[in-house]
């Protein structure tokens, strides 16, 4: 044997192509070398444990007396259609608890059966999720 080179005797041959299979594509042949992600998944979980929630809070009689109050006011001036902020609590979907809102618009009506406030975009608020009513219209009385 030669002593230039250890791989002399193969170094120019030509490249093997199999007559059985296709050419692999480049895609293909770089997805082999991608890193491997066997946590998938795993951070969107870590993410959603960490996202907080709150509790809804629990009113007492004479804030659930004045917000009785509010509303009543609301239904009486439902003509002329008053800009009014709701702060509700909206239940979160994915887990227990949920997070505080607020909603400004015109109410198109109180629902005493379904027990919502209907807005004049159709949205509608649980009136035993509401936190806080504001308005001008509840300037010139005090609570």
């Amino acid at each position: 044997m030669n002593n230039t080179n250890k791989y002399d005797d193969i170094i120019n041959l030509p490249h093997h192509v199999s007559p059985t299979r296709q050419k692999m594509s480049m895609i293909d042949r770089a997805a082999q070398f991608s890193p491997f992600a066997a946590l998938t998944g795993h951070n969107a979980a870590i993410n959603e444990t960490a996202r907080l929630t709150e509790n809804q809070i629990d009113l007492d009689e004479n804030t659930k007396a004045v917000l009785n109050e509010k509303l009543q006011m609301i239904s009486e001036h439902l003509a002329s259609e008053p800009v009014i902020t709701f702060t509700f609590f909206e239940p979160d979907s994915q887990k227990s608890g949920g997070s505080y809102t607020s909603k400004t618009g015109a109410v198109k009506k109180i629902d005493e059966y379904s027990l919502e406030v209907v807005m004049t975009d159709n949205s509608r608020i649980k009136i035993d999720r509401i936190n806080n009513i504001e308005s001008e219209l509840f300037d010139s009385v005090e609570y």
